[in-house]
């Protein structure tokens, strides 16, 4: 069964400005793209091993199991994704 909306996770930090850039710009482009979605901001500090993972790489923007970008928002990738969408979401389940 295919979810009804893309869902996204955006690895962040409670201090980091361009995470809170980042999750201000996806919720403009999803407004702008007029889909309803989900975003889970997970607090990689809360977590050794999403700090090993993840630490300066942060943000980090997940589709599924799909990096679509890390530090500012890749707009034109996650235009693509929702072109592909609910396809690719499909794959990565």
């Amino acid at each position: 069964m295919q979810p009804s909306a893309p869902h996204f996770v955006l690895y962040s930090r409670s201090w980091c400005h361009l995470c809170e850039d980042m999750l201000a710009a996806l919720r403009t482009c999803m407004a702008r793209a007029g889909l309803p979605y989900t975003v889970d901001v997970v607090d990689v500090d809360a977590d050794a091993a999403l700090v090993a993972r993840f630490d300066e790489l942060v943000p980090v923007l997940f589709a599924g199991d799909q990096e679509l970008c890390h530090y500012v928002l890749d707009e034109a990738r996650l235009h693509d994704y929702l072109q592909a969408w609910p396809v690719s979401t499909a794959e990565a389940s």
